[in-house]
């Protein structure tokens, strides 16, 4: 017998940005990845907060308490389980199928620390 487990809820990258630019977005984008990646290159507006943090117990920033969460990672795998821990949490978090490669693939903006024009790292 097979128990299948349901899988956590992604989104594009095409939902992501929409979900967390423009005037009123109703998410934060969460970018879990270490220093050094977020250091090369980051989406504009992205709260930083490495995978390694969230799993040692580090809260959010202020800017995302209470904010649905869009988290980030380069390829979508410690994303989700920043997402899955995070919704463990009790909090609501999607994670962004193909991270940022995918990002930079679709034509979003990278800036670096800065707010030059940034790569995936």
């Amino acid at each position: 017998m097979f128990l299948f487990r349901r899988s956590r809820p992604r989104v594009s990258v095409d939902q992501a940005y929409s979900r967390t630019t423009g005037d009123t977005p109703d998410a934060i984008l969460l970018d879990v990845r270490e220093s050094s990646e977020w250091t090369a290159g980051h989406a504009p507006g992205a709260v930083h907060v490495p995978l390694s943090r969230l799993v040692a117990g580090d809260g959010l920033p202020a800017e995302a308490s209470d904010r649905q969460l869009v988290v980030i990672c380069r390829s979508g795998h410690r994303s989700q389980q920043a997402a899955k821990l995070l919704t463990q949490r009790g909090r609501q978090a999607v994670d962004v199928e193909g991270g940022m490669n995918a990002w930079a693939a679709a034509g979003y903006p990278v800036v670096d620390q800065r707010a030059n024009s940034g790569r995936i790292a």
